[in-house]
This record gives C-alpha cells, structure tokens and sequence, in this order.
C-alpha cells in the first residue's frame, strides 16, 4: 500500500476518503495553485430538495497558491452552511453525535481555506473511523512518484467514479424521494452510518491493508 497524495478539499466526498483508506499515509497538496469550481471551496449534500451545493467564499488570493486563499467572512456562508447541514440531516441517527465537534471548527475563525479544509479533514477521518497518519507537502512536484496521485481525480463536475472508489449503499434520510445518492459530502455517510462508516470505506479493500487500518 503506498501513500496518497491529496488536494485540499471543504468537507471532501466519500470517494476521497475512500482513497484515503487505500493509502498508507496521507498527504496533502499545499503548494499548488488554487483552483476554483472545485472541491477545494465547496461540498455536496442531499437536502430535502434534492442535491445542495454549498461553497465557501474566498478573497483573491495575492500569489494564487493554496495556502494564500483566505475565507470571506463578510458573507453569510457559514450561517446556510450550518442551517443546510441541519435541516439535512436532523432526522439522521448519528446527526446529534458529530455535530457539535464539527461546527465547532467551522465557528473558529480560522482565517484561510487550506487550514479549515486540513483540519476538518483529519477531524472527520478521526470521526469515519480511519487511522491514517496526515502531512503536507512542503513544495509542488507536478509528477510526484512513490504515492497514488488523487490531486485531480475529484471533480464536483464529474461525478464518475472508478469501481475501487465506490461504496455500497447504505441508509440515507431522503432515500425514498430520491433513491440512493453516490459520493456526496463524508457528512452525508458519517450522520447516516456513525461508527459504521468505517466499514463501507473499507469495503473491498486487500486483507492486508484492511488489518493495517482497523488496529
């Protein structure tokens, strides 16, 4: 199993934590140049009306690297997020449980995108259930070798997903109006299946590396 390479993400996908499973270690693109209409600023989740997307605002960045993208507070992103994220999934089993812990992070403050993405990264893989150690990228390599390279494979305008990617289906609140819905927001499979979660990450993974993750 070798490492992974990752670029940051708001509230990644299943897939991408599915990735993540399939890694050794988990590394994340800080240097590279930001890119919008992408899930670096924005997650999907399944609302009452169907699919939502939620986007974070940003200031223009001065250098356009990652790390220089800083989150505009002056629009009221984080109030719809927050009222979405629990008009969505109120009703779930696990909502209540995890809730808290994450709006914690969102209601910090914290000034720029890289470092709120980071940390509700490495809170939700705690919370899904995987073990994983994370780390940052300290320069850009445009081919990086010796890691699986996920950088461009998550695309909220590509919703095709390889099969090592794909998790089976599992319980979702608005399920009867809409049937099942793939490879939303983690939120989507964390408030639907608890610690649960872990499993359908894990699915169809090698013995070898399932035994690695689960200790």
């Amino acid at each position: 199993m070798q490492d992974g390479i990752f670029c940051s993400a708001y509230i990644p996908p299943i897939a991408y934590f599915k990735a993540m499973a399939q890694s050794s270690r988990v590394i994340i693109e800080g240097c590279e140049t930001y890119c919008k209409q992408t899930y670096r600023n924005r997650c999907r989740i399944l609302s009452a009306n169907g699919i939502l997307s939620m986007t974070v605002p940003v200031c223009k960045s001065q250098d356009g690297n990652i790390r220089s993208v800083r989150i505009d507070y002056t629009k009221p992103w984080l109030r719809e997020h927050k009222r979405a994220m629990e008009a969505a999934y109120r009703s779930s089993p696990f909502f209540e449980y995890y809730c808290d812990d994450i709006f914690a992070i969102l209601d910090s403050g914290i000034p720029d995108l890289f470092s709120m993405n980071y940390a509700l990264t490495v809170k939700l893989a705690e919370f899904t259930g995987l073990k994983t150690y994370f780390s940052v990228t300290e320069e850009y390599i445009k081919d990086y070798t010796g890691a699986d390279d996920f950088r461009n494979t998550f695309d909220p305008k590509n919703t095709g997903l390889p099969e090592s990617l794909r998790t089976a289906r599992y319980y979702q609140v608005f399920s009867e109006k809409f049937g099942f819905t793939e490879n939303l927001s983690v939120l989507d499979l964390l408030f639907n299946e608890g610690p649960n979660s872990v499993s359908f990450l894990l699915q169809n993974l090698k013995p070898t590396v399932r035994s690695t993750l689960q200790l």
